[in-house]
């Protein structure tokens, strides 16, 4: 099949895709992005999570069929390093990553739940999270970048 995707504000024709391929699988074999990442598979990790109409979607149990005609963001499309997003200048100065292999998820789920509650609580903080899997051990870092994040929407 053919597909149409609105990707980080760009429009993207995807030529002879199997109608049941993951997003995941079009975003990094058709498109070349490097992330999202591939993770577990199954949509238990987080690595994979991209925005779809700013919810956060694990885009390997995602097909590119329900994408169609939806805005996805990556991590890619939410800032440069030049200019990087709110979210991702407060990670990088929590220090909120080791390895980064899942900062998808994280990153992605911060930014969707602070556009949805801007001095979110800590049980808005847990539920954002659920599911998210970091190996690394920099959950702490995570939730001080999100707060550090939500401080400054209250000074902008």
């Amino acid at each position: 099949m053919r597909a149409t995707l609105k990707v980080n504000g760009k429009t993207h024709v995807l030529n002879d895709v199997d109608p049941e391929c993951p997003l995941l699988y079009a975003l990094r074999d058709n498109l070349a992005m490097n992330n999202p990442r591939f993770g577990c598979g199954l949509g238990q990790c987080g690595a994979c999570t991209v925005l779809v109409n700013n919810v956060p979607t694990r885009s390997c149990m995602f097909p590119v069929t329900r994408a169609v005609g939806r805005d996805i963001v990556t991590l890619e499309g939410i800032g440069t390093p030049e200019h990087p997003h709110p979210i991702q200048t407060a990670f990088i100065a929590e220090q909120a990553a080791q390895c980064g292999y899942c900062m998808n998820g994280w990153v992605l789920s911060a930014k969707a739940l602070l556009d949805k509650h801007p001095h979110p609580t800590e049980a808005q903080m847990t539920a954002a999270f659920e599911g998210l899997v970091c190996r690394c051990g920099s959950h702490v870092g995570v939730l001080n970048a999100v707060r550090r994040a939500s401080e400054a929407k209250g000074r902008a």
